[in-house]
């Protein structure tokens, strides 16, 4: 059988499937024998269907569709009540891990337009330091003293620190929810916040300051610029998706794509709150700069665990399975 006649043939029973699962959702307590037996009979036949095209044509976008719609089906008709600490023990130990391996080049897009601008403002601000003002928001400016940095009484930095982290989360909503506009205002937000902080690591740099200024920047920084990167990554791909949607619906890419970006986003919430909790009690510490390099490299080495170790988990998982 063709692959295009093949779709043909069954997009109207994967579309009652998909229709039957909504409204067994929504309506889970006036379910009837009729519509269990209907669903049932649906599930079956796009089992095998799942089976048919993971067999012949296991590199089109059907095949994904297909293994959804029957995961879906499958945890409608046999899901077991697990607890909440459960599902949240299960979503960060392997799933969130499953979505970042499915969408790291995306993720990686959004760091390289994050660092594109921030190498643009270096270079503006290092050519002339009066850019700076044009570049950054008013209540980051006037907070900066760069010859006090780390002095007593210079910080402004609840100022900063709080505009920083403020914008960087309202930065991480509305990049991924930013697909949306096919990634356009994703691309946006991603180039600009490189720019706040090339911007900022120029005016350092001029004052003889950058040791000191990546010293107050990396020991939160790196977990928040990566959750960043991922709600960056999530949006350009829902954007990616309604821009080509391939051989499946735009209303399905976004869909699909939509539900992997929330909860892209929902895992990066505790990257967030480690961060904010570094951001308050680690970053302006009085403790040495060398120190505060240290923390920075302990969060680097303990987010790169957590993504092994997970990986690990996904495979080990895999193995079973076959």
């Amino acid at each position: 059988m063709q692959y295009k006649q093949f779709v043909q043939n069954h997009r109207e029973e994967w579309n009652q499937l998909e229709t039957l699962i909504t409204t067994l959702h929504k309506s889970k307590q006036n379910i009837t024998a009729d519509q269990l037996e209907h669903f049932q009979r649906l599930y079956q036949k796009v089992a095998q269907h799942f089976s048919y095209s993971q067999t012949y044509y296991p590199e089109k976008e059907t095949t994904g569709y297909l293994n959804d719609l029957v995961a879906k089906s499958h945890n409608l008709l046999y899901r077991d009540q697990v607890s909440s600490l459960k599902q949240l023990r299960q979503f960060f130990g392997s799933s969130f891990i499953q979505l970042l391996a499915e969408q790291w080049k995306s993720i990686i897009i959004a760091m390289l337009l994050f660092i594109l601008g921030a190498a643009g403002a270096y270079i503006s601000v290092l050519q002339d330091p009066m850019h700076l003002y044009a570049i950054l928001p008013e209540s980051i400016a006037t907070a900066i003293d760069p010859e006090r940095i780390g002095a007593e009484g210079s910080v402004n930095s609840p100022v900063m620190s709080a505009s920083i982290m403020t914008n960087n989360i309202q930065v991480a909503i509305l990049a991924f929810a930013s697909g949306i506009t096919f990634g356009i205002f994703t691309v946006y937000l991603l180039v600009y916040n490189g720019i706040i902080i090339g911007a900022l690591a120029a005016l350092f740099w001029q004052y003889g300051n950058a040791y000191d200024f990546w010293a107050f920047i990396v020991p939160h920084g790196m977990i928040e610029l990566t959750a960043i990167f991922i709600a960056g990554g999530a949006g350009l791909m829902m954007g990616y998706r309604l821009l080509v949607p391939g051989e499946s619906p735009r209303s399905y890419q976004l869909k699909t794509q939509a539900l992997r970006s929330v909860k892209l986003f929902l895992g990066t919430i505790p990257l967030f709150v480690i961060a904010g909790l570094i951001e308050g009690y680690i970053t302006p510490a009085p403790i040495s700069l060398e120190a505060k390099y240290a923390f920075a490299f302990v969060t680097v080495v303990g987010l790169i665990a957590y993504i092994a170790i997970g990986k690990a988990i996904l495979v080990q998982k895999e193995k079973v399975k076959v």
